[in-house]
């Protein structure tokens, strides 16, 4: 059994998720939360539980020669990884999508030596990868596509929505501004418009949405038109959008009416298209509706995380030092990654990456 030690900071869905992947491959794992509601993890040995606030703990003593990986939301998630990356040769995984970017991180001080791997999740994440193959691939594009979104498996009434990882971040997603490229050109468009139906396999009719979650391959993919939408139920974004604009948007009770229910049927459904300049394309799509082992949006984004943090501990030189988004990693990291997501059961479809 391999012992190498693992911090993990956040257990929601996701978070617990990845810990118990990490203690099944045999990593001894560290869980740090403020409120940690899976009991599940008593069955395992390897994990232990700290509970409490994590900037109660003196995380500069934990030392370098863990891996850190990075589950709590938004800005608080952003504050974690400014703070770890202070202590030099440290390996940091960071999940938070927070507004903030780690790449940010380099305005400041980090430690010499230390790594970041930043978004390594279904989107952004998986979806840098599969822009990246498409980039070397086709060379410069002429669009890059992302729609991708995590949603009850069939209408449910209310909202026809729950949220799958933080409701806090999934508000944020609707009121940040999306940042898009538009002629060669990085621009920001008002979140949730460019509305349009598109066609799911098996589901029918939903809607897309802009949303903010292109970050890093705007500047390392170069594209005349790159695109991220989120995909839901039709009428979910139009209640939204009703409830905002009059005033009547309660988001303390939008959190509620969001709480994930584990009992009910859900998908996470992404799809990725990229066209070159010729008209040649590549598309991809990767849909998941759960299993025994956790939800779909926990399995779709919690199995990139955790490939990926294997990868880095089979080769801690994967990286050098400095901050790294998805589309920097090796391509048999990739493609390790979705050899694991198919051996879970996730559906990926799409051109061969061999």
């Amino acid at each position: 059994m391999n012992m190498k030690l693992v911090h993990c900071f956040g257990a929601g869905l996701v978070g617990s998720y990845v810990a118990r992947k990490l203690a099944q491959s045999g990593y001894l794992v560290y869980i740090y939360d403020i409120e940690p509601k899976n009991s599940t993890f008593e069955a395992y040995t390897n994990i232990t539980v700290h509970v409490g606030d994590v900037f109660g703990y003196d995380l500069d003593a934990l030392g370098n020669d863990s891996i850190f990986v990075n589950m709590l939301p938004g800005e608080v998630g952003h504050n974690l990884t400014k703070r770890l990356a202070r202590v030099g040769g440290r390996q940091i995984v960071d999940l938070s999508f927070s507004e903030k970017t780690p790449d940010t991180i380099m305005e400041d001080r980090i430690g010499i030596g230390t790594k970041v791997l930043w978004d390594v999740g279904i989107a952004p994440g998986l979806s840098n990868m599969l822009l990246s193959e498409a980039y070397r691939k086709l060379g410069s594009l002429k669009t890059a596509e992302i729609r991708v979104g995590g949603n009850p498996a069939e209408k449910i009434g209310g909202w026809d929505y729950m949220a799958p990882f933080s409701p806090g971040d999934v508000i944020a997603e609707y009121t940040r501004p999306a940042r898009v490229v538009r002629k060669g050109v990085v621009v920001t468009l008002p979140a949730l418009t460019e509305r349009h139906s598109i066609g799911v396999d098996g589901r029918g009719t939903m809607e897309a949405f802009l949303t903010d979650g292109l970050r890093s391959v705007m500047s390392s993919i170069p594209a005349e038109e790159m695109s991220e939408y989120t995909v839901r139920w039709p009428g979910h974004i139009e209640r939204f959008i009703r409830e905002r604009d009059s005033n009547s948007l309660d988001l303390e009770k939008l959190i509620g009416e969001w709480r994930f229910d584990i009992e009910t049927p859900e998908f996470t459904w992404m799809e990725v298209t990229a066209i070159d300049h010729l008209g040649n394309s590549m598309d991809w799509i990767v849909s998941d509706s759960g299993g025994e082992d956790g939800s779909s949006m926990a399995r779709t984004t919690g199995l990139v995380t955790v490939g990926c943090i294997r990868a880095w501990i089979e080769d801690p030189a994967m990286l050098e030092a400095g901050i790294h988004a998805p589309e920097s990693l090796p391509r048999n990291v990739m493609i390790s990654i979705i050899e694991m997501m198919r051996e879970h059961g996730v559906e990926i479809t799409g051109p061969n990456i061999n």
